[in-house]
């Protein structure tokens, strides 16, 4: 059930975010243009390592939390393995970075600002709901997560995990 309710979840929010607005956009944007074949390739490795990332951290959530990415069905535990041991929100990067590829691959400069306005959005909602609603959560275990782990870059994987292991 977990499954279904991320898949669910993902079609209706992140599929929304990287394919129905996009599309919206580019259907009635005249910004774009056809883009040299380096960024049309460069587009879709950035717009590829962010699906990969997404995916690995959906199977993260179902796996090990317990739960979806979903904030009305969160995981019963945090998760802070695989790529969450570098990022408290490598969600929102592969989002943002499928984002940012489709801007290059179609060379829109609407969809690169649709990505830039989606980059401060993600940032106010991390700070405003997510991190005070993790906090109430997970208690202790987020706040120590919170200490090890950069909300957004890290530059250099961590000395030890969070969750102890």
């Amino acid at each position: 059930m977990t499954i279904l309710k991320s898949a669910l979840f993902t079609i209706l929010v992140p599929g929304t975010v990287v394919v129905v607005v996009p599309r919206a956009i580019l259907s009635g944007a005249n910004g774009h243009r056809s883009p040299s074949l380096g960024l049309l390739i460069g587009g879709a490795v950035v717009f590829l390592a962010g699906l990969a990332l997404y995916l690995i951290c959906l199977a993260g959530f179902v796996r090990h939390g317990h739960g979806t990415p979903s904030p009305t069905d969160p995981p019963r535990r945090l998760v802070v393995r695989g790529p969450y041991r570098y990022s408290r929100n490598p969600m929102y990067l592969a989002v943002l970075s499928m984002v940012f590829g489709e801007a290059a691959c179609f060379g829109s400069l609407p969809l690169g600002l649709y990505a830039a306005i989606l980059t401060l959005a993600f940032h106010v909602f991390v700070i405003r709901y997510e991190e005070p609603t993790l906090a109430r959560l997970y208690g202790a275990d987020y706040k120590a997560y919170r200490r090890s782990v950069p909300r957004w870059f890290s530059r250099r994987p961590p000395r030890r995990r969070p969750d102890g292991e």
